[in-house]
């Protein structure tokens, strides 16, 4: 079964045809990270604009690279959440016209869903059965999530973050530090070669005076980020000259190190307490070096496969929509056409 997938959340535009859940044809990517660098962030109405006028090429290039045509695809999947809404909704867009116009089926895909699946995108990746129970670690720009998956589609999020996300704090650190943006890229170059034990900074919820918690998860299983930007913050500010050299690729490593040691921490508590099979990180974030080795060690320490899906595929893409479709077509819980987009859909059951 072939399905072209639609991504649209943010601020990259892609389209792409897989066949089966896994065999990507195509994987057809246009970045906005040039016209968002200027603001240090992503600018909804500049992102929608450029799906407009990005994507029915996007579509047309991810269906020429997989020799394929519009009559040829068996479904067509689309992201309908979570993200910016006024983006979402030029994707859905073009997926519904498609889908009325060619009278195929037209999956639904949560994003996060797309991101979890993605470990699984390559040949060598282990099947499903071996897989679940499965520990997934999400790390984005938006999100920082600990996810127990007992099977496909099958979701109980034990953890999350109760202020920033991961990608969010590295953003926020090489706005301080003036590197420039996305902040997780510019962040670990700017590391390479600086010593990570410069600076002890706050690992989040670390802290011995646990007060009263209000959330509904587990505290040791939640991620905190905005006191590790306040840290770095008050550093830099307690500093009588702007860090450069040597000095500036300390606190670079420094920074990195929390926010990996952060994350790789509460997956280490995670796997001692649950019985899984595997675990995974996905997500922009995944990306990072220092992250990738620290869950390599855990996985070694406890002899639990670690799933890293190929860095194509880390961040946003349609390929991991499309497979995610395949599942809920094979499993058959599909379930009704969205009839919206939903910028704050959470992670739900398959039913």
């Amino acid at each position: 079964m072939k399905i072209l997938g639609i991504e649209s959340s943010c601020d990259e535009t892609a389209a792409a045809v897989v066949e089966d859940g896994r065999i990507v044809l195509s994987n057809a990517i246009y970045s906005q990270i040039a016209k968002h660098r200027p603001y240090g962030g992503v600018v909804p109405e500049i992102a929608s604009r450029n799906h407009v006028a990005k994507l029915p090429g996007i579509i047309d290039e991810a269906l020429a690279a997989a020799g394929e045509s519009f009559e040829s695809i068996d479904a067509l999947a689309v992201t309908y959440g979570p993200g910016l809404a006024s983006s979402l909704l030029i994707g859905y867009a073009a997926a519904k016209t498609m889908a009325q116009r060619l009278n195929k089926p037209l999956i639904g895909v949560n994003h996060h869903e797309g991101h979890l699946h993605s470990v699984f995108m390559k040949p060598d990746a282990l099947s499903k059965d071996e897989a679940y129970p499965m520990l997934g670690l999400l790390v984005s720009g938006g999100d920082s999530s600990l996810v127990m998956m007992s099977g496909p589609g099958r979701y109980e999020l034990l953890g999350s973050t109760i202020d920033d996300a991961a990608g969010e704090a590295l953003d926020k650190a090489a706005a301080v530090l003036k590197l420039g943006y996305p902040g997780g890229p510019v962040i670990q170059k700017t590391a390479e070669g600086g010593n990570p034990d410069h600076i002890r900074f706050p690992r989040g919820l670390d802290n011995v005076d646990r007060g009263k918690w209000v959330y509904k998860y587990d505290r040791d299983l939640c991620f905190s980020f905005s006191g590790l930007k306040t840290a770095l913050l008050t550093h830099v500010k307690n500093l009588d000259h702007a860090p450069e050299g040597d000095e500036l690729r300390d606190i670079a490593a420094s920074y990195q190190e929390a926010v990996c040691d952060a994350l790789a921490t509460r997956v280490e508590r995670a796997l001692k307490r649950f019985p899984i099979k595997s675990f995974a990180c996905a997500g922009g974030v995944s990306l990072n070096k220092v992250l990738r080795e620290k869950l390599t060690q855990l996985s070694g320490k406890t002899g639990i496969p670690l799933l890293l899906c190929p860095p194509a595929y880390c961040t946003d893409n349609a390929a991991m929509i499309a497979g995610v479709a395949y599942e809920k077509i094979r499993m058959g819980k599909t379930g009704p056409e969205p009839i919206d987009v939903n910028p704050n859909l959470r992670l739900a059951d398959w039913v």
